[in-house]
């Protein structure tokens, strides 16, 4: 399973890189006015920093309007991915950017029907949102399996792209549901690497070393 980070922070997105771990970026209009900079500029940026696809969400509600802003946006760096709703517009604009060879990452999928019709329209990611549906007292990391395995059965070669990840649990159903993706902020990612007895384990390995390498007079 791939790993992506959610987020429009530069520095952030740089940190993670370094851990070479890093294999795309999810942001979306939230996101980007969080950061306060043009849009264009910061999916730019980030397209240069990191080798894997980085999805730039539409705006726009109708068709006409969320096809010319795709066509746009993939214009901008070669591995940026239009990033369209799950509204029937946002199908119809799906079916109309990938016929032309971009790929579309389509987000806000609460149900293995929407996600088929997604498919079907021709998306290269689906995102089920996992936390959300957990909100409202649905699992939605048993939805990211059931799409898996729809998609499976179907001969589909949408990829599934966990996303509304909230905790690092949310990351373990997603890779043992079979997701291809799963996107997360920068503070899940974070505790990802975290575990305490890692970090008892370095401190007695330094406190050994350092003891170890005193002085024989500080020894005695």
């Amino acid at each position: 399973m791939q790993l992506f980070l959610d987020t429009a922070n530069v520095d952030e997105i740089k940190e993670i890189n370094a851990w070479g771990v890093l294999s795309g970026v999810t942001t979306n209009p939230s996101l980007v006015v969080k950061e306060g900079k043009d849009f264009k500029k910061v999916v730019k940026e980030i397209c240069s920093i990191v080798d894997g696809p980085v999805s730039a969400e539409v705006t726009d509600e109708d068709v006409e309007g969320m096809v010319r802003q795709g066509l746009d946006i993939a214009t901008w760096a070669e591995n940026v991915v239009v990033k369209c709703p799950l509204t029937a517009n946002g199908l119809s604009a799906t079916s109309q950017l990938s016929k032309k060879g971009i790929k579309v990452n389509v987000t806000l999928c609460f149900s293995a029907n929407q996600a088929l019709l997604a498919a079907r329209a021709g998306a290269y990611f689906i995102s089920p949102f996992v936390g959300r549906l957990d909100d409202i007292n649905q699992d939605g990391s048993a939805l990211v399996a059931e799409i898996v395995e729809m998609y499976h059965m179907q001969g589909l070669e949408t990829q599934v792209l966990a996303a509304s990840i909230r905790t690092p649990v949310h990351v373990t159903q997603a890779a043992l549901a079979g997701a291809d993706v799963a996107t997360m902020p920068y503070k899940v990612f974070k505790q990802l690497v975290k575990h305490p007895l890692t970090d008892a384990g370095m401190a007695l390995f330094a406190a050994d070393w350092a003891k170890a390498n005193q002085p024989v007079s500080a020894k005695k």
